[in-house]
């Protein structure tokens, strides 16, 4: 199986060449294969991506939302580093939130920025034992 990529840099669109080849210059035809619903919704949002670029000749952001599991894991790596470096919690409490709100919070009753701390440093720690395996497996 062959396969080719249209990307602008930062998105992509992946075509799976089932039969035939791409390095011949002759005409291509495409041809949509759904294989069951679990996946559907990927595999429709995949040919949307594709007719936009097609319609108008760039990759539409509408088609490209952002995962927001992406902050929560740089987060989680600006933590790791933090903590690797020796920072203490209040440290990287200022630099998570501004040392401003970080001096407002740090000793407040509810303790909520403590417990987010404590919790980023936790998770953090699990990600580098290995659970950024478990990132990899999922979808």
């Amino acid at each position: 199986m062959e396969h080719a990529v249209l990307s602008d840099g930062s998105h992509h669109i992946r075509l799976d060449v089932v039969s035939g080849c791409l390095s011949r210059q002759s005409a291509v035809r495409l041809r949509f294969v759904l294989d069951g619903l679990e996946k559907a919704d990927a595999c429709v949002l995949a040919v949307q991506r594709l007719l936009a670029l097609h319609r108008h000749g760039r990759f539409g952001k509408m088609h490209y939302p952002r995962d927001p599991a992406i902050a929560r894991g740089i987060v989680l790596l600006r933590a790791h580093d933090a903590f690797s470096d020796g920072a203490s919690h209040r440290d990287f409490a200022c630099s998570l939130v501004g040392a401003e709100i970080a001096e407002q919070d740090w000793n407040d009753p509810s303790d909520s920025l403590r417990s987010r701390i404590r919790r980023l440093a936790r998770q953090a720690r699990a990600m580098a034992r290995g659970g950024y395996k478990d990132l990899m497996l999922r979808k």
